[in-house]
């Protein structure tokens, strides 16, 4: 961990502590900041290179664009780690290419782009509560309740004699995302999904 001056706060500096990172603090799930910008560690894999001490080889994640890259770490390198708030917030509507959100305590309202959000847009519904990341005061990633509910708005009629075993068919949700769902769900269902895989759990 080391201490870097940032600016200055009447005729005192104000100190910025950056929180430094070995290869064996970096792992999956680990926030890191690289070029200004947050990264969440989606893949970290150690290789021994003899006499070349240990690599890690990583897949990252940008948190504001979704953007992944790879990136290798060895010997003595270190990462500085992307300091973040989480804050609770409303989601509200969508419009012109951004989701719209409330601030569950200040009541204050934002947006963030759509290209931003990703592929969790089609589970997002009025009204749910999301946490919200920040970076540097400014929101940049959403997480979603891992287990959500959602109306089926269409299902195609189950076929008869297809009702035993894995067979599924795919449905349309309030949100416009379509899965795979056993056959004996019915339009207007309400069911659970986990918002991490995008399947189907149970009828709630």
């Amino acid at each position: 961990m080391g201490l870097s001056p940032n600016t200055v706060f009447g005729d005192r500096p104000l100190i910025k502590i950056l929180f430094m990172l070995n290869l064996s603090e970096i792992k999956i799930g680990q926030l890191i900041k690289i070029a200004g910008n947050p990264f969440v560690v989606i893949k970290a894999e150690h290789h021994k290179m003899g006499r070349g001490g240990a690599v890690l080889k990583t897949k990252l994640k940008n948190l504001i664009n979704n953007n992944v890259i790879e990136k290798t770490f060895q010997g003595n390198d270190k990462a500085e780690e992307a300091i973040t708030e989480i804050k609770q917030a409303n989601f509200m509507y969508q419009a012109n290419n951004e989701a719209y959100f409330m601030d569950n305590q200040s009541f204050e309202q934002f947006s963030l782009p759509i290209e931003q959000i990703g592929a969790k847009l089609k589970f997002l519904k009025q009204g749910l509560d999301v946490d919200i990341l920040y970076f540097q005061d400014k929101p940049v990633a959403i997480k979603l309740p891992i287990k959500i509910e959602l109306k089926v708005i269409s299902s195609p009629p189950g076929i008869k004699g297809n009702s035993a075993g894995n067979v599924t068919k795919i449905i349309e949700l309030e949100t416009g995302a379509k899965i795979n769902a056993p056959m004996f769900i019915n339009q207007d269902d309400i069911i659970r999904i986990n918002t991490d895989t995008g399947e189907y759990v149970e009828r709630a």
